[in-house]
């Protein structure tokens, strides 16, 4: 796989991304076990309050991660500039992540695309089937994406911050990604995932919501929405679908597969270069 040079991360349109790599015709939904990483040794200072004060409606993730960006930038504590915006989807608009709070054990939750059309049929009754084994998917949600939060720190490892998962909150980035993510390489085409990335300050600016994704065909809410007012900027009241598309010729940021993310992003990889202006 080309992965991309480590340089700025564009904050205006996205840019094309490198091509991800071609999967095996026949891989598992469930990638074989991994044993979890050690918590840092360093101290980290959250850059939020504990999980249970944080502003959080449920299927709202995209509010939440901007709601956090909100709070850290009134809290002057880090840089904003050190926080993206990271939404998780694909092409199919169905992604894998593991240690989810509406998943079951170690199995997955499915973020799958909602259509009026979709089957009611719980996704707990779903199953992929695999060299003649059933893999069971696990999920109480039928979502076609995914929204946490990424400080590049200027420590030695990144942390994530998912108001949904069972991992600690913040998480070192390592952890997260041996937990949550897991390997693409050992999942089936559908279900390989892609990130667009944008820095706090900008998506702070751009991002937009009216809810209406959340309504049915007639207009009754499917999730109780936030309390508080849509977000929406003076050009916009409704932008999500240009965040969560992974097409890099739409919306803000960048657009690459997962695996480059991870590299980008995880301990193994040279922060020497330069953030500034991304």
């Amino acid at each position: 796989m080309a992965v991309p040079p480590r340089g700025r991360v564009s904050s205006g349109k996205a840019q094309p991304a490198a091509p991800a790599a071609p999967s095996t015709s026949c891989a598992a939904l469930t990638p074989p076990p991994r044993p979890a990483m050690a918590l840092p040794a360093a101290a980290y200072e959250a850059a939020v309050p504990p999980r249970p004060a944080c502003a959080y409606t449920s299927c709202y993730c995209e509010e939440n991660v901007w709601k956090l960006c909100d709070y850290i930038r009134s809290q002057h504590q880090y840089p904003l500039e050190e926080f993206y915006a990271v939404f998780i989807s694909n092409d199919s608009r169905m992604i894998p992540l593991w240690k989810q709070k509406s998943g079951h054990g170690d199995e997955p939750v499915v973020w799958e695309q909602r259509t009026l059309q979709f089957s009611c049929r719980s996704l707990n009754e779903r199953r992929l089937q695999r060299n003649g084994e059933i893999v069971k998917v696990s999920s109480k949600a039928q979502w076609d994406y995914h929204v946490i939060l990424l400080h590049v720190s200027s420590g030695k490892q990144n942390f994530i911050y998912d108001l949904d998962t069972v991992l600690p909150f913040p998480c070192p980035f390592d952890v997260y990604s041996v937990e949550a993510f897991r390997l693409d390489d050992s999942l089936r085409p559908e279900f390989h995932r892609k990130i667009r990335m944008i820095r706090a300050d900008l998506y702070l600016k751009t991002f937009a919501s009216d809810r209406s994704h959340m309504k049915d065909a007639n207009g009754k809410w499917q999730k109780p929405p936030p309390s508080y007012p849509c977000i929406e900027t003076a050009d916009s009241k409704m932008n999500l679908d240009e965040f969560i598309s992974m097409n890099p010729k739409v919306g803000w940021g960048s657009v690459f597969p997962l695996p480059d993310f991870v590299h980008r992003f995880g301990r193994q990889t040279d922060y020497s270069y330069s953030l500034e202006g991304q």
